[in-house]
């Protein structure tokens, strides 16, 4: 089922997402299962270490696609394969593109931050990331606020 999760801030969102992705992760598989965006490369690089941290023991693969980091660097280790991939939108409606997140097998996909995600203008970059998903998919918006545009959206 799609989730829409709205609560304050510091009330634990992220780290009850994270726990739901690495629950439903194929620990034996290195495909690419869950994508995350969020609005900061700040934020994508603190869900990063979350998810290494919780799924150390997992031995879970994870790596954050944000803007200002060497394009090829990430193009390099997601070939390589990453279960999770956190990201900005536009780095990673980037890295779609050109084919070097292959999203066939992605299972969840978590909008964090959603508020901010849509007031930031990343919209487009946001629907071509979703498009390129399998319809199949888990859809969860995670957000501290729900105004009525993310409620259409959601």
């Amino acid at each position: 089922y799609d989730v829409i999760v709205q609560a304050q801030s510091g009330t634990g969102k992220t780290i009850t997402f994270i726990i739901a992705v690495l629950q439903k992760l194929n620990v034996d598989s290195k495909d690419c299962q869950a994508l995350i965006l969020v609005p900061t490369r700040e934020l994508a690089q603190g869900i990063h270490k979350v998810v290494l941290t919780l799924g150390e023991h997992m031995n879970v693969t994870c790596h954050a696609c944000i803007g200002g980091v060497n394009l090829r660097e990430d193009m390099k280790r997601l070939e390589a394969g990453v279960q999770v991939v956190v990201g900005t939108p536009g780095r990673t409606y980037d890295i779609l593109k050109r084919s070097a997140l292959r999203s066939e097998n992605i299972k969840m996909f978590v909008l964090d931050e959603a508020d901010e995600l849509l007031s930031h203008g990343f919209n487009e970059q946001i629907y071509g990331v979703f498009t390129a998903l399998p319809e199949n998919g888990q859809v969860i918006v995670v957000s501290a606020t729900m105004p009525y545009d993310l409620l259409e959206i959601a």
